[in-house]
């Protein structure tokens, strides 16, 4: 049987691998980013500022839908990761065809809940009235690719945990690619309006997911991947969920709080629903680094716990979150300082481009400790402690940045509810400091001193 081709975690420097590990990921989300920005600029210079208004306030429900289901790619990175690290063939295979088997489950379910419920959803939300069908329009387009989204995501998890994360650079490169051809000739040559950036979107999720599964059959032959289900195994499923499930009700949650948020946002009017559209754009290329190290994170960790590698576990749990927070720190004060020229390719609308202006410097310069947040929390959920981080960021939306938007708004001017942003972002960072008082991080430091004393 052949070996595992992804990067191995268990050996050398802490941030060499990781770095390789997390560098496609990073170039892989510039590529998403890339073709969802491209959306937005071309919906923003051929649509208005309400059909732009009704992408940026579509995201929500969409997440909300999509991302119970998404934690699962989670639980299947840690899984596959911790075989990887044990030398488990069997158990990896074991991953990868009821991987196959939880997407067909899954996929339908999440189309029909999002095409009837998405409208509704929007509604609560208090879409203005001059998005509100465009908005509609989109959901439901967009929900039509919910087997090519939940796919790709999957198989990308599978990947993640094998080591290979330069894999999905390729798919993006070809899905990205037919996004941005599709919405030029939908939107900008056939005039379709949001609804040819919705079937690009939906045509590209497809174009992705099968580019990976064909993939994982060709590298990966040992896994014996399939295109369509061909059996399960209750056990292997039962863990997928285990693990999962906790992460994705965690994302549930944080995507109805993000849901919140955006009424907060919607109440302020189109012009500003299109600035925080825009504005969120540059804060998404500011975080693709931040990102992709809490995902090497993660995989880090569970290599490293398969492997019993205490003394990585340890030296990784300090230096990841510490290099990711300064990244973090560099990156938002520089798309800060320089956000102007690139906030105007996506309007021309002098209002929207001043309170996009505004988002973005008031959030931006303080992402790191979000960067130093997301580390600790997926290195905790790489050694399969998840119900502490998920506590820690249900709080950090509901009860930090939320109720800090509302007070914002009926106290003061709601055009700055976006300065929530970084006070949760502090309050996330504080409160994961405490992981490694907890007994999971005493046991590890435990077995890595003890495993020195023998070494000794």
């Amino acid at each position: 049987m052949r070996q595992n081709r992804g990067v191995d975690m268990t050996k050398g420097s802490v941030l060499r691998p990781v770095a390789l590990f997390a560098l496609p990921i990073s170039l892989g989300s510039i590529l998403q980013l890339l073709y969802s920005t491209v959306d937005s600029i071309v919906i923003g210079n051929f649509c208005g500022r309400s059909s732009l208004a009704a992408v940026g306030t579509s995201s929500q429900p969409i997440e909300v839908f999509m991302c119970l289901f998404m934690g699962i790619s989670s639980g299947i990175t840690i899984l596959v990761s911790q075989a990887v690290g044990g030398g488990d063939r069997i158990r990896q295979r074991q991953v990868a065809v009821n991987t196959v088997f939880f997407l067909y489950i899954s996929a339908l379910p999440v189309t029909l809940a999002g095409v009837a419920g998405g409208p509704l959803l929007l509604r609560l939300m208090a879409v203005p009235e001059d998005a509100f069908s465009r908005a509609v329009s989109y959901i439901r387009i967009v929900f039509l690719g919910t087997l090519g989204n939940l796919g790709y995501n999957l198989n990308a998890g599978l990947l993640r945990g094998l080591g290979d994360s330069r894999a999905t650079l390729r798919f993006l490169l070809v899905s990205g690619a037919t996004n941005i051809a599709l919405d030029l000739f939908f939107v900008a040559l056939l005039g379709w309006d949001v609804t040819g950036a919705a079937a690009a979107t939906a045509i590209a999720m497809y174009v992705s997911w099968l580019c990976s599964v064909r993939y994982l059959r060709r590298r990966y032959p040992e896994l014996d991947f399939q295109l369509l289900p061909c059996g399960h195994d209750w056990r292997t499923l039962r863990d997928m969920v285990r693990i999962g499930l906790p992460l994705g009700l965690n994302h549930s949650v944080f995507s109805l709080g993000h849901m919140a948020m955006q009424t907060l946002v919607n109440l302020q009017g189109s012009a500003f629903v299109a600035a925080c559209t825009i504005g969120a754009k540059i804060n998404g290329i500011t975080s693709v680094t931040i990102n992709a190290f809490a995902s090497a994170a993660t995989a880090f960790a569970g290599q490293n716990l398969g492997a019993g590698r205490y003394d990585r576990l340890c030296r990784g749990g300090r230096v990841i979150p510490l290099f990711n927070g300064i990244m973090g720190l560099t990156f938002g004060l520089a798309f800060a300082a320089g956000c102007r020229p690139l906030l105007r390719l996506f309007t021309g609308d002098p209002e929207v481009l001043e309170q996009a202006v505004i988002f973005v410097r008031v959030v931006l310069p303080f992402t790191w400790p979000f960067a130093v947040y997301n580390s600790i929390m997926s290195f905790s959920n790489g050694i399969g402690r998840v119900r502490y981080p998920m506590a820690i960021t249900i709080l950090m939306l509901w009860a930090v940045r939320i109720p800090t938007a509302w007070l914002i708004n009926r106290f003061g001017d709601g055009h700055m509810i976006m300065a929530a942003h970084p006070i949760s972002f502090a309050f996330g960072m504080l409160a994961m400091l405490p992981f490694y008082l907890m007994k999971p991080w005493r046991e590890i430091r435990e077995k890595a001193l003890k495993a020195a004393s023998d070494e000794g």
